[in-house]
């Protein structure tokens, strides 16, 4: 029997009224498309009143819960997983097909001949450096797992770090082992494609080195200064790239670029990866020892009201603290000293208006150039004891997964030395002196590691009063350094299409963004890994109207479903969070364009310009939680 809807059963009625049911308005369906109707035939009218049977036309989008499940993830997930269970090392060549066969679009090209570059590029900077001379990498929760299970004492090893993904490492090099601390599964979900994609590609830029003619062989690779332009088109050539590639390449690389040459001339990858415990146990045991930390450092987060954060460790103190401005002097100082006229150029163009760029967000830039220079160690010192007088505390995960906190005593923060657009209209601010609440910002963590941290502090703070998870996200609508505000969730963790509140409108963020566009009312979702999407995964979402793709707030969400709410969050349903009893706010700012290739973090950095969605968002959240607490304290 065909499908039918009479008098307003099922949401439509008829072609005049183009009706909804009430969950289908909040998850934004369009009622704008052209709909085609049919009056049925009597023998299948139910009712006296007309009965229409509804046609989709073809080019709209469906009006179902996204279920994205692709056959190629899905093997490729249950493969890694199924080796992974064994107590040896598996190798990463075993994984090659499967990974090759997915199809993803960060690795579009892994079956080809010509090397994807913006693929190895991208695992590049995501993976240490001394990866290229790993035999082996193990997994594992905490340093206790990796003395249970015989690796040793990680902490004398050499720690090492990626440039673009924070997760602690240790390096053995006399025995080529490299130790890597996972938060939760999503961890595994980002390495294992990320080694797979680096082994991938590094493999076939070794079989190409070994034809290349004589004035690129490895003699002639003595330094950079020998690659003479002539010599650098020739080496694009026989290795079957552009020279746009290859120069992206070499700057990543830097001076060692010769060397690598040689080393990939000489030899092939064989990554193997051991997981020396997979059970969810270890992950809470590991959220635990993370907190207690903090917990020791902080006590007064247990019984004071929170407002929790996530987002970085520099915008936050950067506008509250004002240690960067009160010392602009010394900034322009070093960058004048230093040699970054380029900067310096900038700067006068700015204070000549002759760009819309933030004087603010300029020396926020300088300030991280500054402390990474040699006077950093005593500018650090020094930053360290203002934000102490400010009641800022930072409490580093040394010994833990690498998310930093940071707690802010609003009672002891001085408003003269905010930023300036923090204070904006309000001329008043004593009444903080007489707040009781605290700010709790973490270092945006990784997938799933958002859930079990979240539920965590909910546990342990005396009273949450607003959640606002501010973060990177890949758009499939926007560009680059544009700001997405999601009123909608679908999270592929838990299958659950999250309807949410938001505390933030394009209103709240507009004024301090000077390039890009904010994009309030998106639908986001939460996706497993960033290599694990491909072109018909994505085609089902952009479909159905996702445009904003992240990784943490789904885990987020289903942590306040459990904040209020007297049971787990479900699995695959449609969850409305409108009785949450606290405030929430989601804002995402692009640093991704997928469907667009090379246009992605592997291409580059966000740079100067992803200072601008950065602060703009963090201003966004600190003039919310200054404005909730002036109608708190004073009503």
């Amino acid at each position: 029997m065909p499908a039918q809807y009479a008098g307003g059963v099922a949401g439509v009625s008829t072609p005049e009224a183009h009706n909804v049911t009430p969950w289908a308005r909040d998850i934004e369906i369009s009622t704008t498309a052209h709909y085609h109707f049919e009056q049925l035939p009597p023998i299948y009218q139910l009712t006296n009143l007309p009965t229409y049977q509804y046609h989709q036309p073809t080019n709209t989008m469906e009006r179902t819960v996204p279920y994205t499940a692709s056959e190629e993830v899905e093997l490729y997930l249950r493969t890694y997983y199924s080796l992974l269970r064994t107590t040896d090392a598996i190798q990463i060549r075993t994984l090659e097909e499967v990974h090759s066969g997915m199809g993803s679009l960060l690795h579009a090209n892994a079956r080809g001949e010509a090397p994807d570059m913006s693929a190895f590029i991208y695992a590049l900077l995501r993976l240490p450096d001394c990866v290229r001379h790993v035999d082996e990498i193990v997994l594992g929760q905490s340093l206790a797992v990796f003395q249970q299970t015989g690796v040793g004492d990680v902490t004398q090893w050499e720690p090492v770090s990626a440039p673009a993904r924070r997760r602690r490492c240790f390096y053995n090099p006399e025995e080529k082992i490299m130790a890597c601390i996972i938060a939760s599964r999503s961890d595994i979900d980002d390495i294992i494609p990320l080694l797979t994609a680096y082994q991938i590609e590094w493999n076939k830029l070794h079989r190409l080195l070994q034809h290349a003619p004589d004035e690129v062989r490895r003699p002639n690779l003595k330094d950079d200064a020998a690659l003479a332009w002539k010599t650098h088109r020739k080496l694009a050539e026989t290795l079957n790239m552009s020279v746009e590639d290859l120069e992206r390449w070499r700057t990543v690389c830097g001076q060692d670029f010769s060397s690598r040459l040689r080393e990939i001339q000489e030899s092939r990858q064989h990554f193997r990866v051991r997981l020396l415990s997979g059970s969810l146990i270890e992950y809470n045991r590991a959220t635990d020892a993370w907190w207690n930390n903090i917990a020791a450092e902080v006590p007064e987060l247990l019984s004071r009201p929170i407002y929790f954060i996530s987002s970085n460790t520099h915008s936050l103190t950067n506008l509250l603290s004002g240690f960067a401005l009160l010392n602009k002097e010394e900034i322009q100082a070093f960058l004048r000293e230093d040699g970054h006229q380029e900067l310096v150029e900038e700067w006068n163009q700015i204070k000549a208006q002759e760009i819309p760029s933030s004087e603010e967000n300029f020396l926020y830039y300088a300030f991280k150039k500054y402390l990474q220079s040699k006077k950093g160690p005593e500018v650090y010192a020094r930053r360290n004891e203002h934000e102490a007088d400010c009641g800022i505390v930072r409490v580093d995960s040394e010994h833990f997964f690498d998310v930093d906190m940071q707690s802010f005593s609003l009672s002891q923060l001085n408003p003269e030395w905010f930023d300036p657009r923090v204070t904006g209209d309000e001329e008043d601010l004593s009444f903080l002196q007489d707040s009781d609440a605290m700010i709790l910002n973490i270092d945006y963590p990784l997938g799933l590691s958002a859930y079990n941290i979240l539920m965590e502090v909910a546990e342990h703070v005396g009273k949450i009063l607003g959640v606002y998870i501010m973060g990177k996200a890949a758009t499939l609508n926007g560009v680059v350094g544009d700001v997405m505000i999601p009123y909608v969730v679908h999270d592929e963790h838990s299958r659950n299409t999250y309807l949410c509140p938001t505390a933030f409108s394009a209103a709240d963020v507009t004024p301090y963004l000077n390039y890009g566009t904010v994009l309030d009312n998106q639908k986001a979702v939460t996706v497993r890994g960033t290599f694990l999407q491909n072109r018909t995964y994505m085609d089902v979402f952009y479909r159905e109207g996702y445009t904003d793709i992240e990784m943490e707030a789904g885990p987020y969400l289903s942590a306040v479903y459990e904040m209020f709410r007297p049971k787990r969050h479900p699995v695959d349903e449609i969850v409305t969070l409108d009785k949450i009893p606290f405030d929430l706010g989601i804002l995402h700012y692009a640093s991704d364009t997928p469907l667009n290739k090379g246009h992605n973090l592997g291409a580059g950095t966000l740079s100067y310009y992803g200072i601008d969605p950065t602060y703009a968002t963090a201003l966004a959240i600190i003039r919310r939680i200054i404005h909730l607490e002036k109608e708190r304290l004073v009503g």
